[in-house]
């Protein structure tokens, strides 16, 4: 079992970056998927990426391909969504997951964070 806690959204301008964290305790993360979601008001959760085990492979949705990575750090349990060149679309409440396969569906994930809100201002 894993227990996360997203960290780093916040306000920021068009064109800006931000860095998401997502720490886990309990479990060690190097057992774990960890995959990012987001949920903007109105809309079904979308998924943005998510990482392997290994922390080297990756997946990264199509909308925010070329502007967002993901690392992951095993060693501090600690999973990153770099987001840079950031566009009002962009803004959602996102979330890591964890305890699934290497997967872009949500239901395939047991562990969330509680999410932490992206706003990106025209």
């Amino acid at each position: 079992q894993v227990q996360l806690v997203e960290s780093g959204g916040g306000l920021v301008q068009i064109g800006g970056s931000l860095r998401l964290s997502c720490a886990g305790s309990g479990r060690s993360f190097d057992n774990y998927v960890v995959a990012w979601f987001r949920q903007a008001p109105g809309n079904d959760r979308e998924f943005v990426g998510a990482i392997a085990k290994n922390g080297v492979t990756t997946s990264i949705a199509a909308s925010v391909k070329g502007r967002f990575t993901l690392s992951k750090d095993n060693a501090k349990n600690t999973a990153y969504l770099q987001m840079s060149n950031l566009k009002p679309e962009d803004t959602a409440v996102y979330s890591c997951a964890a305890g699934g396969p290497y997967s872009s569906r949500s239901r395939d994930y047991t562990y969330w964070g509680q999410g932490t809100q992206v706003t990106v201002s025209s």
